[in-house]
């Protein structure tokens, strides 16, 4: 079991972390655009599956897709995933199996803020980052949960845990170097913190593309109205 305050996870370093992250004499610029956040958030509805297998990916997925009504599990999605085998598919065919339930993959912008808004707004992201030293590429899978803005650390459901923890510069630098990949899972009649409608309709094209055109309608609608149904 990991703990979560020092996980078997070992995410590489940033030697220049205080221009980006630490206080090297004030406020940096990822602290100023966070202020209008809540300093700490944590989701605590998303369902966790501890299981590491295939790079943790069925286990992230199953979270999301279990908090959108699903029924599945990591097993399961495995299979769907064609794991073991389609490794090297294994992105495309998560976004695939995203669509295959009428639900859009949004895909964020490659930076912290990007991230920690969607916390903050209630909605969990799914990532990938590189475990391990820095020169070793070692993918792994999660699903961002919550944030401390005070103690600049992050809570991601990873492997085994629930609730890991790690700090803002240390996961930076892990997930930047495994592409800086992150979307979020959700229905047609949610919208995203501070949506972006190109990259809203691009995903509803997806979801038509796997034949829930009545979903992707729905969710041209919704971005229309500019907020989700209740």
């Amino acid at each position: 079991m990991l703990n979560p305050r020092r996980s078997s996870f070992r995410l590489p370093l940033v030697l220049a972390a205080c221009l980006s992250f630490s206080a090297c004499g004030g406020p940096t610029a990822l602290q100023q655009a966070l202020r209008p956040l809540p300093e700490r958030v944590e989701l605590t509805d998303v369902p966790a599956f501890p299981e590491r297998a295939y790079q943790g990916a069925p286990t992230a997925l199953a979270s999301l897709l279990v908090q959108q009504g699903v029924d599945t599990s990591p097993g399961l999605l495995a299979k769907a995933l064609q794991l073991p085998g389609a490794e090297d598919r294994l992105q495309q065919n998560m976004l695939a199996q995203i669509n295959s339930h009428g639900l859009l993959a949004y895909p964020l912008q490659p930076n912290m803020q990007a991230l920690l808004e969607q916390v903050a707004a209630g909605l969990p992201v799914l990532l990938r980052f590189n475990e391990g030293m820095a020169w070793v590429d070692m993918p792994r899978y999660a699903v961002l949960v919550g944030y401390d803005r005070a103690e600049q650390t992050l809570l991601l459901r990873a492997g085994n845990s629930r609730r890991w923890q790690t700090s803002f510069s240390s996961f930076d630098s892990a997930w930047h170097s495994a592409g800086a990949w992150a979307v979020l899972v959700l229905a047609p009649v949610q919208l995203p913190a501070k949506v972006d409608a190109q990259r809203w309709s691009q995903a509803a094209d997806e979801v038509a593309r796997a034949g829930y055109k009545e979903a992707a309608a729905n969710a041209r609608r919704t971005l229309q109205r500019g907020t989700p149904q209740q």
